[in-house]
This record gives structure tokens, C-alpha cells and sequence, in this order.
């Protein structure tokens, strides 16, 4: 497939056609990595914070009460002489 290359102010860009970034999972993506590779651009997704979501999940959880301890409280024999 050839795409143009159009001439944006002082840079350059091309258009991608949605299905194209609908087969690389791109389409539903505001941003993406772009690299140089061997003489090829390569687009790529974005990578994810690996805790992402896990502030919203926790506070899903402690809504509904998900949170309470497993196994109660408990202390270690040393805790009292422990310096915080």
C-alpha cells in the first residue's frame, strides 16, 4: 500500500487508514510510540503503567466492604521493640 506524504506547516505527515490501525490494535488509540528501525518507522502502542487501574479497582473494592483483613489482626513477639 502507498500513503501520501503531505506537507503539515514545516513538518511532513501521512494519514493512516483506520482499518490498517484497526489490524495492529492502534484504532481506539490517542497516542502511539514511534521509533526508527533499520531505515523503517514502526509505530507502536503505547505502553501501560503496570499498576494502572489498581487505585480505581481498590477503591471499587473498599466500597462494597472487599477489604476487610483475611486473617484478622496479629503482631509479631519482636513489634514492641521495634523502631519506627
Amino acid at each position: 500500500m502507498e500513503i501520501a506524504i503531505r506537507t503539515i506547516g514545516n513538518s511532513k505527515g501521512v494519514v493512516l487508514p483506520k482499518p490498517l490501525l484497526a489490524q495492529v490494535g492502534l484504532d481506539g488509540e490517542a497516542t502511539a510510540i514511534i521509533e526508527v528501525e533499520n531505515g523503517s518507522i514502526v509505530l507502536r502502542k503505547p505502553t501501560k503503567d503496570v499498576r494502572q487501574g489498581w487505585a480505581a479497582a481498590a477503591a471499587a473494592m473498599s466500597s462494597k466492604g472487599g477489604d476487610a483483613l483475611l486473617m484478622g489482626e496479629f503482631g509479631n513477639l519482636d513489634d514492641a521493640e521495634l523502631g519506627w
